[in-house]
């Protein structure tokens, strides 16, 4: 069993708007995201299941060719392999859990989230 303290934690910054903590399992990524106004996250999929939980803020999500805004609060869901794309309407903080773990964060293979 191990414990993570959020706060303690480094963030790695990936671009100007966008900071990011993280914590790999043996079948789970869970990640703190900080994205400020205006930061675009590229369109891309992966074949992980995605859960987003808005802690502040709103995220607009582009998904099917439907905008799908989530706020503080809400979650949504991204099943495997649908390509998305996110942006930051405010300010915002979101964790998101990915099963399996993210095997192109850990090997460093993410560059679309450092543009």
């Amino acid at each position: 069993m191990n414990v993570y303290d959020w706060n303690a934690m480094a963030e790695e910054r990936l671009n100007p708007l966008v900071t990011r903590r993280v914590v790999h399992t043996d079948r789970m990524t869970i990640a703190k995201l900080r994205l400020s106004k205006g930061a675009l996250v590229p369109l891309h999929s992966h074949e992980n299941e995605q859960v987003s939980m808005i802690d502040e803020g709103a995220l607009r999500f582009e998904m099917g060719g439907r905008d799908i805004i989530v706020r503080t609060g809400e979650s949504l869901v991204i099943p495997s392999n649908i390509p998305h794309l996110v942006e930051a309407l405010e300010d915002s903080v979101a964790t998101d859990i990915f099963t399996p773990p993210r095997q192109d964060w850990i090997s460093g293979d993410d560059a679309y989230l450092r543009k």
